[in-house]
């Protein structure tokens, strides 16, 4: 069998995400932990890699992996090729809202670059790109059936939570 395990995103600044990402969308924070083990460097395939990582979780259990990179330092994309939705490789995640205005809002308050507002794409059915505050793309839906029949669901991430610190 195979199955979604996680999305990740890298950012810029990671204390700036997990608050772009829970205030703004409701995720929960899972777990953070700074990562520089001999693994996770063939993983990423950097020498000497050290990775500050968030994990957050929605309700449908979906983990989103926000990566700082600290070792080598992360470095911006090139921003013309990153603001094109139409280019190959070009890649979103998308959330299921319960009032998608406010949200846009919130997350444009928080740093987020809109593409567009929210518009209705067919009865029942609103949605907007934007992109949060590293450029990565996100897709808002707000749709009347989820609404009426909402659910949660929590997977076995497999990987120990870290306490805090």
């Amino acid at each position: 069998m195979t199955t979604l395990h996680h999305t990740g995103f890298v950012v810029e600044d990671l204390d700036r995400s997990v608050r772009f990402y829970t205030e703004g969308l409701g995720l929960e924070r899972y777990n953070r932990v700074l990562s520089d083990n001999p693994g996770i460097s063939g993983v990423v395939g950097h020498e000497n890699a050290s990775l500050d990582i968030a994990l957050l979780v929605g309700v449908d259990g979906h983990t989103l992996e926000i990566i700082q990179y600290m070792n080598p330092v992360g470095e911006p994309s090139d921003p013309d090729a990153q603001r094109k939705r139409a280019r190959f490789g070009a890649a979103h995640l998308c959330f299921v809202v319960q009032d998608i205005g406010a949200t846009y809002s919130k997350l444009l308050e928080l740093g987020g670059t809109k593409l567009n507002p929210p518009v209705g794409v067919f009865e029942g059915l609103s949605a907007c790109y934007l992109q949060d505050p590293d450029g990565n793309w996100l897709e808002l839906i707000e749709d009347e059936a989820h609404k009426r029949q909402p659910f949660t669901i929590r997977q076995n991430l497999g990987i120990p939570v870290t306490p805090e610190k």
